[in-house]
């Protein structure tokens, strides 16, 4: 690799002439001609600029995932491991905290924290009266006082309504779960829910009776609730149908095989967060890829933007999907 002092030889100049232009100083008095110079000999060399990260010391990393499944997790682990591997390489010192540890545990002196998983009121109350900076990841419970980084699963639910319209699919069915009230811990409407209902609305095919809904999103719920599904509609069954998470669908597809009804012949599956075990399912899973090391990425810069720069105005930022196509639809 090109250094400081190869690039200043070639252009003649000093080395600190070089690394002052290559940092783009714009107090140094070089002529635009040696400028040009020293950058086109950088380029020709292959010179990089080695980045320096600032130190982020005290950092809590709350990791309050419930669900132990190895399937389910397989998602929120892949988090785990990329927020950990970026952190370190951005030289962003972690404390990891879980859910069984209790929000009591983090200790004092914590400056900012990232957090995935469910927090109720109380958690989030604390949080805030402890710790002034902190990023949600794949979640956004308290928009006003912390930033948040989420999938846009909103999106991800209208593009495969949008495709099931767009290949003539009428009769279009959902498989979810729910969402928790952070106040009472009671269901709510999960988000992919409420976009396929509005996205139904939208086109007039809206059918109440065809939207099941899995107390978890598990492959072991998905599978009870597809069987209830076949069992009350049997021919009636819906032509297509959104999957609100790649572990329910797996569930779906085992009862939907199990019954002997074709895919996607009579029924076609379209679902979202394409995990690993879905190109290997009967059929393969087309699915929404969720991009993990963005979104790690993104919850990364939040907050070392907040620290750095010493932002008051939180942000939630949203990461769009992409289409994966096999053999489901």
């Amino acid at each position: 690799m090109a250094t400081i002092r190869e690039i200043a030889f070639m252009a003649g100049v000093s080395s600190t002439t070089v690394s002052r232009v290559l940092n783009y100083d714009e107090t140094i008095s070089v002529n635009d001609d040696t400028r040009a110079r020293i950058f086109n000999i950088a380029k020709e060399l292959g010179y990089s600029k080695k980045i320096i990260n600032p130190l982020i010391e005290n950092v809590a990393f709350l990791y309050w995932i419930e669900n132990e499944e190895k399937l389910e997790d397989e998602y929120f682990k892949a988090i785990y491991d990329e927020i950990k591997e970026q952190a370190r390489a951005r030289n962003i010192k972690l404390k990891v905290y879980y859910r069984r540890d209790g929000i009591n545990a983090i200790e004092e002196g914590t400056s900012a924290f990232l957090a995935i998983g469910w927090f109720d009121r109380k958690e989030l109350d604390y949080l805030r009266s402890k710790i002034k900076t902190g990023v949600f990841i794949d979640s956004s419970p308290d928009e006003k006082y912390f930033d948040a980084v989420r999938p846009n699963l909103d999106s991800m639910v209208t593009q495969i309504v949008d495709y099931f319209i767009l290949k003539g699919h009428r009769s279009i069915g959902f498989f979810g779960g729910h969402d928790k009230n952070i106040d009472t811990g009671d269901k709510v409407m999960d988000v992919r829910e409420w976009s396929f209902r509005e996205s139904m609305k939208y086109y007039g095919f809206l059918c109440e009776n065809y939207i099941f809904l899995s107390d978890e999103f598990t492959v072991k719920d998905g599978y009870k609730t597809a069987k209830r599904a076949i069992a009350e509609y049997g021919e009636n069954l819906p032509t297509a149908f959104c999957i609100a998470s790649d572990t329910l669908a797996i569930g779906i597809l085992q009862a939907f095989n199990e019954a002997n009804i074709a895919i996607p012949a009579r029924v076609a599956f379209y679902s979202i967060n394409n995990i690993s075990i879905v190109r290997y399912v009967s059929p393969p899973l087309t699915t929404f890829h969720i991009d993990v090391p963005l979104l790690c990425e993104s919850a990364i810069d939040l907050l070392a933007e907040r620290i750095l720069k010493d932002r008051d105005i939180t942000k939630t930022v949203f990461i769009n999907g992409s289409p994966f196509f096999r053999k489901s639809c």
